[in-house]
């Protein structure tokens, strides 16, 4: 987890100016993979009491812009956001109860991308989103809990 002063000097780097809604945004970022912006915006709260909920949107809005935080959109989900941001990972959702896991980029040969048409365009990253039962919710993980 970033300190206070990485989080300040993430944000100078982006051209962002420090302020501490910001700290506390990237902190809960951090805290909080993948949290929808109500969790990031009930977690400043606890640190800043006098919060409101439109700035904790703007602080992700500019951030996001900025490339210090990632947004995703998990068809069926709320946008979430995450600190991870800059290497081209996927997501594993669960379908049903939501939770969010990280996935590597894949490496070696990968089907679904070569010999794609990019039709021209400058690709520069990639979104790939699997989809299935998380170990809690698994057919087979339940009939293994029960006696």
């Amino acid at each position: 987890m970033p300190t206070s002063r990485e989080a300040a000097q993430q944000l100078r780097a982006a051209g962002l100016r420090v302020t501490r809604q910001r700290v506390a945004v990237l902190d809960a970022a951090e805290a909080h993979p993948h949290a929808d912006a109500e969790t990031i915006f009930e977690t400043v709260r606890t640190a800043l009491p006098d919060v409101s909920r439109q700035t904790v949107y703007d602080v992700l809005h500019a951030m996001t812009s900025r490339g210090l935080l990632r947004r995703i959109e998990p068809s069926g989900s709320h946008a979430r956001y995450e600190s991870r941001v800059g290497d081209n990972h996927h997501h594993l959702v669960c379908r049903a109860c939501g939770v969010i896991a990280d996935v590597n980029g894949a490496t070696g040969e990968t089907p679904c991308l070569a010999g794609y048409d990019d039709a021209g365009f400058a690709v520069d990253e990639t979104e790939v989103v699997f989809w299935g039962l998380c170990p809690g919710c698994s057919p087979s993980e339940a009939s293994r809990a029960q006696p």
